[in-house]
């Protein structure tokens, strides 16, 4: 009886880890990226039309940094209230493919900025934004992708914009799609 127990034991240790290993993130937080959108609406009031300012880099670099604690806390808050580990394998690789093309758009940042490329910066950091929601979300709920490609695509669409559109797609951008994906997240997929 104790070996059909042990046994019996080791294989929901093993249902449990398969299942781990072929969930996905679930812990995207709407109201988390609707903050994150208001927040990016005041920044870019903050910062200004003129991108060739510093006023305007550094204004959009501290709502990067409150933005990632705003998510960061939500994303805490929302696993713990579904109890889902965030040492989970789905969160570690949602991570894994969210980074890396963040980190880029930070190497492209300051590539970009000190050879007075001020002007494709903005577009740069929707596209890069929208490819790492997109690789990040193909590992969790289907709107997550979905809001990665309208970011890429209002990137791509930036390249080809006048000048005196740029500053505008970040408002649109990081402002407007992140509250209204994260108001869609947040109705149907639990906050």
């Amino acid at each position: 009886m104790h070996a059909l127990h042990e046994h019996a034991e080791e294989n929901l240790r093993y249902i449990r880890s398969a299942m781990e290993r072929a969930g996905t993130f679930t812990a995207i937080p709407g109201y988390g990226t609707i903050a994150v959108g208001v927040t990016a609406v005041v920044a870019s009031l903050i910062a200004g039309d003129e991108v060739s300012r510093p006023r305007w880099l550094v204004a959009w670099l501290c709502e990067a940094v409150l933005a990632a604690v705003i998510a960061g806390v939500s994303i805490v808050l929302k696993a713990r209230a579904s109890s889902m580990s965030l040492a989970s394998a789905p969160t570690r690789r949602f991570a894994l493919a969210f980074l890396p093309a963040v980190a880029a758009g930070g190497v492209l940042t300051w590539v970009f900025w000190a050879h007075g490329l001020h002007d494709p910066i903005a577009p740069m950091w929707l596209l890069i934004y929208g490819t790492a929601v997109t690789a990040g979300g193909a590992l969790s709920v289907r709107i997550v992708p979905i809001m990665g490609l309208a970011f890429s695509l209002l990137g791509t669409i930036g390249f080809f914009l006048p000048e005196a559109a740029v500053p505008h797609l970040l408002t649109i951008g990081f402002g407007l799609l992140h509250v209204a994906f994260g108001a869609f997240i947040a109705r149907y997929y639990g906050g």
